[in-house]
C-alpha cells in the first residue's frame, strides 16, 4: 500500500467557517424567519396607518434670567436657569389651562391638549422646544404656539410676583428706618448746639445711610429687564404628515421582523439537540462526513442505485467508497462495519449493498454479510443466484454431516451472487433469524467469514443493526474495527452520535465517518425512525410497491416461566473478552 494513503481527519474549528455554518442552520428554520417578518409588517402596517393623519409643528424658544446687564460676560445664564425644571414646568398642568383659556379648549378636550405636547431641551443649549402632534397641520401649530405663549406669559408672571415680592420686603425694612430718621431730624432742629446735638447728627447720618442702602436695592430689582425668554421659531403648519409612510413602515417592519425571526430562529437553533450540519456531525462523531446522499425524487427504487435513471445516487456512494479507499485506516484490513444510530436500518442497508457493489466495481472480491440477524431482507430484495460454499463451510466437521447443526445455524454456508449490472457481482452472506443473536455473531464460524478480508484483493462488508438499538454491532467491532455511520442529522441528537463513538471507541473500533441522507418518505421529520421502532428492520424506501415485511422471531411462543437465550434481554454481554484485546 502506497504511504500517501493517510485517514481522513475531522475538519478543523475555523471561527469564519463556524460562523458561515452558524448562518446556513439559521435558515434552515424558515418558518421562525418567515413568522418574523410577517409579525414586522403587521407593525408596519399598523404604524404606517396610525400616522397616516398625524402633523407636528415645533417652535423654539431661548429662555433668558433676569439681568440689568445682558451685555455683562459674567453671568452664566446655565447658573441662572434650571433648564430641567423650566421644562417640567412647561408640561405642567397650570400651562395647560392658560392655554386652554386661550384656545376656548373645555374640560373634555383638556386630556387630549395635555397629551399633544412634547417639550424637549436640545444639549448644550438653554431652548426649549415646543412640540405638537395633532391630526390637522393648522390645529398642531395654533396648539403649538398658544403653548408656547401661555409658557412665556406664566414665566412673565412667576419673574414679576418674584421681583415684587423682593420689592415689598426692602420697603418694610426701609419704612421703620425712614421714620426714624424723620423723627431724628425734627429733634436734631429743636436742640441746642453742643454734644448732645453732635451726637444725634451722628446718628441721623447712620440712618441715612441705612435708608440709602434699602433704596439703592429696590431700585435695583426696579431696573432688573424680568424678559423670561423669546421665541426663536414659531410654529407653521406642516406640509406633510409626521408618519414614514406605508413604504417606510413595511420597510421597517420587515427589517425588524427579520432580526426577530433571526433572533428566534438563533434561539432555536442554541437549544436543538440535533445536528443540523456537516460540521455538527463531524465533531460530534470526531471523523469525517463521507457523503451525503441526494433525495430521492422518485419516490422508490431498488437498493442497487447502479443503471437508475438518476445517476446522482449511484455517483455520491461511488465517492464514498473512493474516500473509504484511501483511508489508510480502512485500506490496511479491508473491513468494514455499516450501521445506524437507532430506529430504521434501511438506509444503511442500501448503503452497505451499494458501497458492496462500488468496491466490486473496482475488481475487487466482495463478501457482504448480512449480520442482521432480527429482520433479514437482503435476499429477497437483491437480484441474487446461488454461488458456491465459502471455503470455511467445506472444512471437516462444518459440511451437512460433520456437526450436530450443520445448516441450521447462521452462517449456514449459504452464498448468494449479487448481480450488480455494470458494477459486476459480490458475494451475499444473508442472514438469518436466530434465537441466540450473541451466540451467532461471535461463534467461530462468523469469524472465518470476516476473515475472508484478510485474502488479497478482498474487502468484507458487513451490516448490523441500529448500534444504539442493539449490542450486536458491538459484538462485531473487535474484527471490523472500521465503523461507517448512516444516519439522517434531523433525526438523532448529537448525544447520540458522541454516544456511539464512545461505544465504538471502547469496543475497539474505529469511526471512519459518516453518511448522511434526507428522511425517508412516509417518514416523520425528526423522528427515531419509521416506526418509532429501534427494532424496525432494514426496509428499501426505494420500493414501488408493498413489499412483504420480514417479522420478529415469534418469542411469545415460550411459556412465561421459561427463559429464551437471545430473546434480547441478554444482548449486553455480547463480546468475547480475549487476553491481550481490547
Amino acid at each position: 500500500m502506497i504511504e500517501t494513503n493517510r485517514p481522513a481527519a475531522a475538519p478543523a474549528d475555523d471561527e469564519p467557517d463556524l460562523l458561515r455554518d452558524q448562518f446556513r442552520q439559521l435558515l434552515r428554520y424558515r418558518r421562525l424567519l418567515a413568522a418574523g417578518i410577517g409579525v414586522g409588517l403587521l407593525g408596519g402596517v399598523y404604524l404606517g396607518v396610525s400616522t397616516a393623519d398625524t402633523y407636528v409643528a415645533t417652535a423654539d424658544v431661548v429662555l433668558r434670567a433676569p439681568t440689568d446687564d445682558p451685555f455683562n460676560p459674567s453671568l452664566a445664564p446655565d447658573k441662572a436657569i434650571n433648564i430641567g425644571s423650566e421644562r417640567q414646568v412647561a408640561l405642567s398642568s397650570s400651562i395647560a389651562n392658560e392655554a386652554a383659556k386661550k384656545l376656548g379648549v373645555g374640560a373634555e378636550g383638556f386630556g387630549a391638549l395635555r397629551s399633544g405636547l412634547q417639550v424637549t431641551n436640545p444639549p448644550q443649549t438653554m431652548v426649549l422646544r415646543f412640540t405638537y402632534t395633532a391630526s390637522s397641520p393648522k390645529e398642531a401649530a395654533k396648539r403649538a404656539n398658544a403653548m408656547t405663549d401661555a409658557y412665556l406669559l406664566k414665566r412673565q408672571e412667576s419673574l414679576d410676583a418674584t421681583r415684587d415680592k423682593m420689592v415689598k420686603g426692602y420697603q418694610e425694612q426701609r419704612d421703620p428706618v425712614a421714620k426714624q430718621l424723620d423723627e431724628l431730624s425734627k429733634e436734631i432742629s429743636r436742640m441746642p448746639a453742643g454734644a448732645a446735638r453732635d451726637a444725634a447728627t451722628s446718628a441721623k447720618t447712620d440712618l441715612q445711610s441705612e435708608v440709602g442702602g434699602y433704596n439703592g436695592k429696590i431700585t435695583k430689582l426696579e431696573a432688573l429687564d424680568m424678559t423670561p425668554g423669546r421665541v426663536t421659531s414659531a410654529a407653521t403648519a406642516p406640509t406633510s404628515t409626521d408618519g414614514p409612510g406605508i413604504v417606510m413602515s413595511l420597510a421597517l417592519g420587515a427589517a425588524v421582523g427579520l432580526a426577530l425571526g433571526l433572533l428566534a430562529a438563533w434561539v432555536r437553533l442554541v437549544f436543538d439537540p440535533a445536528p443540523r450540519s456537516e460540521g455538527d456531525v463531524a465533531r460530534a462523531l470526531r471523523a469525517p462526513v463521507l457523503g451525503y446522499l441526494p433525495r430521492d425524487k422518485t419516490g422508490g427504487g431498488p437498493l442497487l442505485a447502479a443503471g437508475e435513471a438518476d445517476p446522482r445516487l449511484a455517483e455520491e456512494y461511488r465517492s464514498v467508497a473512493f474516500r473509504l479507499a484511501y483511508d489508510a485506516r480502512f485500506a490496511d484490513r479491508r473491513r468494514l462495519l455499516v450501521v445506524a444510530p437507532r430506529g430504521s436500518s434501511e438506509t444503511a442497508a442500501a448503503v452497505a449493498v451499494n458501497l458492496a457493489a462500488s468496491f466490486a466495481e473496482t475488481g475487487k472480491d466482495v463478501l457482504l454479510i448480512e449480520a442482521d440477524l432480527r429482520t433479514p431482507v437482503l435476499a429477497s430484495q437483491l437480484p441474487t443466484d446461488a454461488g458456491g460454499r465459502p471455503r470455511w463451510s467445506q472444512t471437516p466437521g462444518n459440511g451437512p454431516a460433520g456437526g450436530r447443526h450443520g445448516d441450521s445455524e447462521w452462517p449456514d454456508g449459504r452464498q448468494l451472487v449479487v448481480d450488480a449490472g455494470e458494477s459486476g457481482s459480490f458475494d451475499l452472506i444473508p442472514g438469518e433469524r436466530a434465537r441466540n443473536v450473541p451466540r451467532a455473531l461471535t461463534s467461530a464460524r462468523a469469524t472465518r467469514l470476516i476473515s475472508e478480508a484478510d485474502s488479497p484483493n478482498s474487502t468484507v462488508v458487513v451490516l448490523a443493526p441500529p448500534v444504539l438499538s442493539y449490542a450486536d454491532a458491538l459484538a462485531l467491532v473487535d474484527r471490523v474495527d472500521g465503523v461507517l455511520v448512516v444516519c439522517d442529522p434531523r433525526a438523532v441528537h448529537r448525544t447520540d452520535l458522541s454516544r456511539i463513538r464512545e461505544l465504538i471507541s471502547g469496543a475497539g473500533g474505529t469511526v471512519l465517518g459518516a453518511v448522511l441522507h434526507a428522511p425517508l418518505p412516509g417518514e416523520k421529520r425528526g423522528g427515531k425512525g419509521k416506526g418509532g421502532s429501534p427494532a424496525a428492520g432494514p426496509q428499501s424506501a426505494a420500493a414501488p410497491a408493498p413489499r412483504p415485511q420480514p417479522q420478529p422471531i415469534p418469542y411469545e411462543v415460550a411459556e412465561a416461566e421459561q427463559h429464551i437465550p437471545g430473546d434480547g434481554t441478554d444482548t449486553v454481554a455480547l463480546r468475547t473478552v480475549r487476553t491481550g484485546r481490547r
